[in-house]
């Protein structure tokens, strides 16, 4: 903050001020600011200036500034001489150091910054403060709160809608491939499973939902998507070959558990190093527990729960032998 001078005018005093420029102890006022007020039902200018230091040793030397307050009536355009001080009232102010302003409207930045603390909690705080701030404002007057919570914020948008949309773009593929809407429904079951084992495994681990550990939450659906058409194509298979459905799921059941238990317990198993966080591997850490936490979850519901959906929703289908994309009987 800068130390101003704010010169208001005596109410008395005409609106016109001349600064003697002939006197030898002038001091140079520059004018930071003009504001038209209003005191009293009498209307005034107050005259905001800054002094160099070097040019008044104190408020002596500008009440001592030689000025003008009429023109002579004898002379013509020579300035009566008079002294600030006769003419104005000085106090002190304070005002910022800089200015700053976006799209030509005047603006006042505040920073901060996050130690210790996720920039989520951080950005929660901030936000009901704000709240409250933004029901003492004038009209016209905002508070935008940008930087790294914009950044978050975004990107964790971004990220949902990327996990919405895989999840979307698997079952249409799953549609197209088995050419209706119920095997492929048994399929997404699995992946709530797998969102409850993320948040568990985050949790546990004390891991701030953050970009990487999304990014891991979409590797993990993928992979439990993977096990599950694994399975349930196996048990479709063989319900086609004649078999119930209760009995294709027990059979996909026993023959499809080992490459189900190997695929998972390959990604469980190799993401074990990366989520232990090592110095300097913080970040990555996060994404590994995702992938470990969704596995953990999605495995078991893979080879229990989705097998016992299958049998219930395709039970109406025992004994059509041909139907979907496998082999047509032609009539």
């Amino acid at each position: 903050m800068a130390c101003i001078l704010v010169i208001a005018p005596e109410l008395w005093f005409p609106r016109s001020l001349h600064v003697m420029a002939g006197a030898t102890n002038v001091i140079s006022v520059p004018c930071l600011n003009a504001a038209r007020e209003k005191l009293n039902g009498h209307k005034f200018d107050l005259v905001l200036c800054r002094a160099a230091a070097y040019s008044a040793s104190g408020l002596s030397d500008l009440r001592n500034t030689p000025v003008s307050t009429a023109l002579s009536t004898t002379l013509a355009d020579v300035p009566v001489p008079g002294l600030l001080s006769n003419v104005a009232t000085f106090k002190r102010g304070s005002v910022p150091t800089n200015s700053n302003q976006a799209n030509v409207q005047p603006v006042y930045e505040v920073y901060a910054s996050v130690q210790g603390r996720d920039l989520g909690s951080v950005a929660h705080q901030i936000s009901g403060i704000v709240t409250d701030l933004q029901k003492q404002l004038k009209p016209g007057n905002t508070i935008q709160v940008i930087g790294q919570i914009q950044s978050m914020n975004s990107a964790f948008i971004n990220l949902g809608i990327g996990l919405l949309f895989a999840a979307v773009f698997v079952y249409l593929l799953m549609v197209v491939n088995y050419q209706n809407f119920g095997d492929p429904f048994v399929v997404i079951l699995a992946l709530p499973a797998t969102l409850c084992g993320i948040l568990t495994m985050l949790f546990i681990t004390g891991t701030t939902l953050n970009v990487p550990s999304l990014m891991g939450a979409i590797m993990a659906v993928g992979v439990a998507s993977a096990n599950s058409i694994l399975l349930v194509t196996f048990a479709r298979e063989q319900q086609l070959a004649g078999k119930t459905a209760f009995q294709a799921a027990i059979e996909a059941g026993h023959t499809r558990i080992r490459p189900v238990l190997m695929t998972a317990a390959a990604m469980i198993v190799g993401m074990i190093p990366m989520a232990i966080g090592a110095p300097g591997e913080e970040q990555n850490a996060a994404l590994a527990r995702a992938v470990i936490g969704g596995l953990l979850f999605a495995t078991p519901t893979t080879l229990l729960v989705v097998p016992y959906l299958f049998a219930m929703l395709r039970k109406g289908n025992d004994g059509k032998v041909h139907h979907g994309v496998f082999d047509e009987v032609l009539e």
